[in-house]
């Protein structure tokens, strides 16, 4: 069964896609029919497939997020005790938790099962830049 690491350098928080990362894997993997798992080793970044048309999505999403969990810092806040790595930290470990860290993407034609707008995409919820490793893998 297929398998690969693919390194994705972030600038902070926001969505990194790589859907054509991941299509060019399962094309040259040679595998017609199957499921791609994809998974993030990180406890700080997570994954979603979500609209890649409209920049705005992100930027929304990010500013949700962002509304949902603010950083440790915020007087709402205080009760967060894992502070030792910034006040982005811990809130990065919720959003996380919040969020996907593994997705499962059918495979059909040699070819992702994704809808005509739908990426894949890594979620940093850091706010300093970060090489996180994702997991490709492919079984028939």
């Amino acid at each position: 069964m297929p398998q690969t690491v693919i390194t994705i350098a972030t600038r902070g928080q926001g969505l990194y896609e790589f859907t054509d990362a991941a299509a060019d894997f399962v094309r040259q993997s040679g595998v017609a029919e199957g499921l791609l798992t994809v998974f993030v080793c990180h406890t700080s970044a997570s994954l979603l497939i979500q609209e890649n048309a409209d920049p705005d999505v992100k930027r929304d999403l990010n500013e949700f997020f962002g509304r949902l969990v603010p950083p440790s810092s915020d007087s709402s806040m205080r009760w967060i005790a894992h502070t030792q790595e910034g006040p982005d930290d811990m809130p990065a470990h919720i959003k996380a938790a919040l969020n996907q860290v593994s997705i499962g993407i059918p495979v059909s034609g040699g070819r992702l099962m994704l809808g005509t707008w739908q990426g894949i995409y890594l979620f940093e919820h850091r706010d300093r830049p970060h090489r996180r490793e994702i997991v490709l893998h492919l079984g028939a």
